[in-house]
Order: C-alpha cells, then structure tokens, then sequence
C-alpha cells in the first residue's frame, strides 16, 4: 500500500472516528504530505520507517529554518499517524515512541488590556448607534458590535462564533451551547450586553430582510462570515480606536477572555471547559497571569510583606 494510501485512511480514521474540522484535516494533509516527500527522498515508507527515519526528518524541518513549535505540530501529526498504523496492524512497530519533542520557548500570547477591549467596544457601538448612518452602515456596525460583544463574553473559536446560528440571538437562556472541535458541546455565558448587541443586530438584519439559518450571513461558500473578512473588519475597528492593528485579532479577543477572567479569580480548570480545550496543558499558556496573581495575593495579604 502506498504512502498516500495509507495518509488518506488515517484522515478518513480522524474525520469518521474523531468528527475533525476540515480545517484540521487539511492542517493534517499538508503535514503528512510533507513527511510522505521526506520517507520517498530517504527510499522508505511509512510501514518501514525507524526512530531514526523520523529523527532525520524532525532535523531535516530544523535545516528549514522551521520554528520549534511549527515542527512540534508537525511531529505531533507523524506520532498520530504512526500510531494509527501501528494499531490497525499496517507497522509492525511505532517509530515515534522513541523520539523526543523539539524544545520549545515559552510563548505568551497576545493579551489586550480591559482599557482596551473596552475602546473597541465603545467604538463598534458608536457606529451602530449613529441615526445619521446610511441602513447598510448601520448593519454593519451592528454586526461588528455583536461580534465583539458575543466573542469576548463567550471566548469562543472565531470558526464557531462566525457559523452561529441565528437562533442564538434569540435564546432567554443566559448561555449557548456551543459545538466545537471533535463535535464535542460545552455551555458559554452569554452577558447582557452580549444578550443585547445580538438582539439590536438580528432587529436590523430582519428588517433588511435578510433570511437563512446564519446569525451572520453573507455571500461565501459556506453561507456565513468568514473568519478572514472578520479579521479585516475588526482591524479597521482597532485602528478607529486608536490601537495598533497587528495587536488585534479574534484570537486575540478570545485571549483577552481567559485572561481577564483568570486576572478576576477564575478557576484555570473552569476556564480550560469555557475554551473547550480538551487538555489542561493547551491553558497553561496563561499561568503567567496566575503568576502575576499569585505574586499580588502575597505582596497584599501577607503579614510581613509590608516590612
């Protein structure tokens, strides 16, 4: 069986079994179609490569100039893969047992301020609210102030905040259910100015009389927002709020989220199931800020601090 064959009934394993995201059977492609180049440069396959073979491929991504994390992810899809053909009986063995992770620095992620987010907001809501702005303007401003509201309430991917239904705008419940990766579902808070700017938005698309099942449609492939035409609207919000534009993202919304629940107290336990990571170790990228709370406990209530 060809290496290509057997890459192709380990994606078919991921999106059957596993219910994995298009985008991240495409991210799993492009990973194994580079690691599938590199066993028929060195004359073996993927039933018939050793430590060594996946060693020399992981050094092969360093001669590349590839980031410690960017060849993490890549090994991280070779262990997958092997594994897979190790239990369906395709290898004898599993080659990626033996092989270490490439050492990686510790990156924080890009966090905005509370001052901040709360510009951006003031801004998205300045625009929705102008009486003088033509219905087209006042639409999109509106979905901009419900976006922003929506994902800094909630913390949720930008893929699953752009595909909500519309009936989320709709719900009395002071949460939504969310699908997430794997098809796995977790409970959201939602705030009241969440509630509201999806109630103000959704008053205005049905008087445009804009149908379908999309909270936030438009005309792509898929019927909704795309994540992209999101990232570029919301740089033009940070710019009219005075903030640097290659310091905001969605992502970084949903950073701010955690962090800013985490500066007020929050369980990291609670936050992992609010982000829907599904191991503790993806939310300890915001230890630093327990770190900083921790330091700021003892420097205020400890007895002997003051001295």
């Amino acid at each position: 069986m060809t290496g290509g064959r057997f890459a192709a009934l380990f994606l078919d394993m991921l999106a059957a079994e596993r219910g994995a995201a298009r985008n991240t059977l495409e991210a799993y492609r492009r990973d194994l179609d580079d690691y599938l180049v590199y066993l028929a440069q060195e004359g073996s396959s993927p039933a018939g490569a050793n430590a060594a073979t996946v060693r020399g491929f992981m050094a092969s991504l360093s001669g590349r100039g590839l980031k410690a994390s960017s060849a993490a992810r890549r090994l991280s899809a070779v262990r997958q893969f092997h594994k897979f053909l190790y239990a369906e009986g395709y290898a004898p063995a599993d080659p990626t047992a033996a092989v270490g992770s490439p050492k990686r620095g510790r990156v924080l992620p890009k966090v905005l301020s509370v001052d901040e987010v709360d510009r951006l907001l003031r801004v998205a809501h300045e625009g929705s609210g102008r009486s003088d702005a033509e219905d087209g303007h006042r639409l999109s401003a509106a979905r901009m102030a419900c976006l922003l509201e929506l994902l800094y309430a909630t913390g949720l991917r930008v893929s699953e905040l752009v595909a909500l239904p519309r009936s989320a705008a709709r719900t009395r419940e002071r949460f939504l259910v969310v699908r997430g990766k794997g098809a796995k579902e977790r409970l959201v808070p939602l705030t009241e100015a969440a509630v509201g700017a999806a109630r103000a938005y959704l008053a205005l698309l049905e008087a445009k009389g804009r149908a379908g099942p999309w909270l936030f449609p438009a005309d792509s492939a898929s019927g909704h927002l795309t994540r992209q035409a999101f990232a570029r609207d919301l740089k033009v919000v940070a710019a009219a709020a005075g903030l640097r534009t290659d310091k905001v993202s969605p992502h970084v919304l949903r950073h701010a989220f955690a962090s800013h629940l985490l500066q007020n107290g929050a369980d990291l336990r609670v936050v992992q199931e609010l982000l829907g990571h599904s191991d503790i170790s993806t939310t300890q990228i915001y230890t630093h800020v327990l770190d900083e709370r921790l330091k700021s406990m003892v420097r205020d209530l400890h007895p002997l601090a003051g001295g």
